[in-house]
């Protein structure tokens, strides 16, 4: 496999799978040694490595990518195998009810950080059977619906009033996850409603992917209660709280602000790379596979990983952290507003000088002048 080098550093994320298994193994303050690794060391590495602005080209074959999409590929035979291990081991210890605690949150983050990250590569693929891994590590924290709303409302209406996702200026975090929680889920069933009435069918079609989504989730509550009880469920329900909260704060971080140009008649500009935040933070790409190349992810979404580009500040706005700072960050919405909203309004005065009134403009009520 051709460069197997530069894929290398990608494959680091894996090691917080012994990490855990550790964790669980000895109870204690072990959860922490993954949570330092996952949240600390790449955060630390970053002041090391600095940004890293390096391209690969765009026209690069998949053949000599497979040491890069081979990562993607065994995280969901590593995931499955921990997670319900997880469940089968740690109710038979005597771990304390923090301690367990410890060790499902730092599970939880894991199969948000890693697991969503890499079905969110996976489920972009023309590969049928790459589609469907996405699926199964959907099915995981019971957010399948997640494939629906990403392709078929987020990438097509991100930054408008019609994407859920998209979060508004001056929404702080916290009132920002109860409506995507409720929004999202709502938008992908109509999105797949509305799919399926062009071809003059049903919702109830049995080619509705919400059914597929119901029988994967209801087989791992099955699967959860056959090796563990009720203590299976809450270690299942417990970890896919941690990763869904983990994968709508990034969402939160990713797009902030921003807005696309809205034309009149519902219609707005096509997707730019201004339209999300960029961030080239070399050790956290290498953990979130280049998710923070999220400009450039939006505008062209079929991109693999590594043939993301990054952008400089003349091209796309830019985060001044990585992912792992700025998510904390909004977790605190006084503070995130001071340092964030300075660097919206730098963003729209750079893009859009001629909107005056971004209350109106942001509802879609306002057309673009011309």
């Amino acid at each position: 496999m051709q460069n197997i080098g530069k894929a290398l550093p990608f494959w680091g994320s894996l090691l917080v799978v012994p990490m855990i298994v550790l964790a669980c193994v000895m109870g204690g303050w072990w959860f922490l040694i993954p949570l330092a690794y996952s949240w600390g060391v790449f955060t630390a590495l970053d002041d090391v490595f600095g940004l890293n602005m390096a391209n690969l080209d765009p026209d690069t074959s998949d053949d000599e990518l497979r040491s890069y999409q081979l990562v993607t590929l065994v995280w969901p035979v590593m995931q499955a195998a921990l997670l319900f291990w997880a469940v089968w081991y740690l109710p038979r210890t005597d771990h304390s009810v923090l301690e367990l605690i410890g060790c499902v949150f730092v599970i939880g983050l894991t199969t948000g950080i890693l697991g969503i990250n890499y079905s969110h590569e996976l489920l972009h693929q023309a590969n049928k059977m790459e589609r469907r891994l996405a699926d199964i590590l959907l099915s995981m924290v019971f957010y399948s619906h997640f494939r629906s709303e990403h392709l078929l409302v987020h990438h097509i209406y991100v930054g408008t009033p019609k994407d859920p996702v998209t979060a508004r200026w001056n929404e702080g975090f916290h009132r920002f996850f109860p409506r995507v929680l409720k929004q999202s889920y709502i938008s992908a069933f109509k999105a797949e409603q509305k799919k399926l009435a062009r071809a003059d069918l049903p919702w109830y079609d049995r080619s509705n992917p919400f059914f597929l989504y119901w029988g994967l989730q209801a087989l791992v509550l099955t699967l959860g209660f056959v090796l563990s009880g009720w203590a299976g469920i809450l270690i299942l329900l417990g970890q896919a709280f941690v990763a869904v909260f983990q994968l709508e704060l990034t969402n939160y971080v990713e797009h902030y602000g921003l807005t696309r140009k809205h034309l009149g008649d519902g219609k707005y500009e096509p997707v730019k790379p201004h339209h999300s935040w960029n961030a080239s933070h070399t050790a956290t790409n290498w953990l979130l596979i280049n998710l923070q190349r999220h400009s450039d992810h939006h505008y062209k979404p079929k991109r693999r990983f590594p043939l993301l580009q990054t952008y400089d500040q003349s091209t796309a706005p830019q985060l001044p952290y990585g992912y792992v700072i700025m998510g904390l960050m909004a977790l605190y919405p006084p503070k995130w507003r001071a340092y964030m909203n300075p660097r919206v309004e730098k963003w729209r005065s750079m893009y859009y000088p001629e909107i005056i009134h971004w209350r109106d403009y942001n509802k879609g009520t306002t057309p673009m002048p011309r």
